[in-house]
């Protein structure tokens, strides 16, 4: 078995794992880096941009350089690195919480209980629900699911079909830490900058093979090209604007406008403005559109890998 096989074993017992399993309430792993990169922050908070790269670059660099190590222990048996592989896939991967919390909150919305759709909202975003009707969380649930399916499956399944082991780890680190410190708060405007703009960086190949395979997998992947073309530019995220822009025009809805975040309002550009508002239906079809993605994801990951190794195999025997 091959390096590129043992990913691809690996990738998909964890991928399974996670859409069986979910996330643990405790004792989860990437919780456990967020208390340690909290305990970090507390001890290297400055307001300045210096004092956030040094925190990124330790907590980033700390939790690759570790899974390094972990990948290279194993490297001489393919069945420890495919169960490695397993275990770190299965721990990055957020898909089946991604979608059970927003199906809860749907629920709640479809039941009439506002108040239950609102308390719930912030398990899967940082909007402010005191002020949101069931339409405008409808919208935030839909945006959240979009934008998660790039950061919690696509982009994990791509760094680690490049850098196996440590580029799954290294790419949940760089996320966790912009989910902390990479909003625009008075705390974090310079201190987060560099968590943010890596973030920016990290997310890039994700963002857009999520925006390929929403087109492909969308029930209409006219309106999600049409509308990823148009106005995923006008998104402040580099990377939220393709994947938003694409599960809009997919579903065919609107998504974008007026939000408030973090104790601030932004006036965002509208993405399919011609498209009717999101109802709470929607949750659902964005959900399934998110779990046929990420089946994609790993199925084109998983095979771009194996080719990778097929076509390094093919030159090490050389001409016959």
């Amino acid at each position: 078995m091959r390096a590129g096989h043992a990913f691809a074993c690996g990738a998909a017992l964890g991928h399974l794992g996670d859409l069986i399993a979910g996330d643990p309430r405790r004792g989860h792993p990437v919780a456990g880096f967020g208390r340690a990169a909290a305990a970090a922050e507390r001890h290297l908070w400055r307001d300045h941009r210096g004092s956030g790269a040094l925190w990124t670059a330790l907590c980033a660099g700390g939790a690759t350089a570790a899974a390094a190590l972990a990948a290279r222990a194993v490297r001489s048996s393919p069945a420890a690195t495919a169960a490695l592989t397993a275990a770190v896939t299965w721990s990055v991967l957020g898909g089946a919480s991604l979608g059970r919390e927003a199906l809860a909150i749907g629920s709640a919305l479809e039941a009439g209980d506002l108040d239950a759709a609102r308390e719930r909202l912030p398990n899967l975003c940082g909007r402010d629900p005191h002020s949101l009707d069931a339409a405008q969380i409808a919208r935030a649930v839909v945006e959240s699911v979009a934008e998660n399916t790039s950061d919690a499956v696509v982009g994990a399944l791509v760094w680690g079909a490049a850098a196996g082991v440590p580029g799954l780890v290294g790419f949940r680190a760089v996320n966790t830490l912009d989910a902390m410190a990479g909003h625009k708060s008075p705390r974090y405007r310079r201190f987060g900058w560099a968590a943010a703009r890596l973030d920016d960086v990290a997310g890039w190949p994700g963002a857009r093979l999520t925006a390929v395979l929403t087109t492909l997998a969308g029930p209409d992947p006219r309106g999600a090209l049409r509308v990823w073309r148009a106005d995923a530019a006008g998104h402040p995220s580099p990377n939220a604007g393709p994947v938003e822009a694409s599960f809009a025009g997919a579903l065919g809805v609107r998504l974008g406008g007026t939000l408030a975040y973090a104790g601030r309002v932004e006036h965002r550009a509208v993405l399919g403005a011609a498209n009717r508002p999101p109802e709470v239906a929607d949750i659902a079809r964005a959900v399934r559109l998110s779990r046929r993605v990420g089946a994609l994801a790993l199925a084109v990951c998983a095979g771009g890998r194996l080719a990778v190794t097929a076509l390094s195999a093919s030159n090490e025997k050389g001409p016959r």
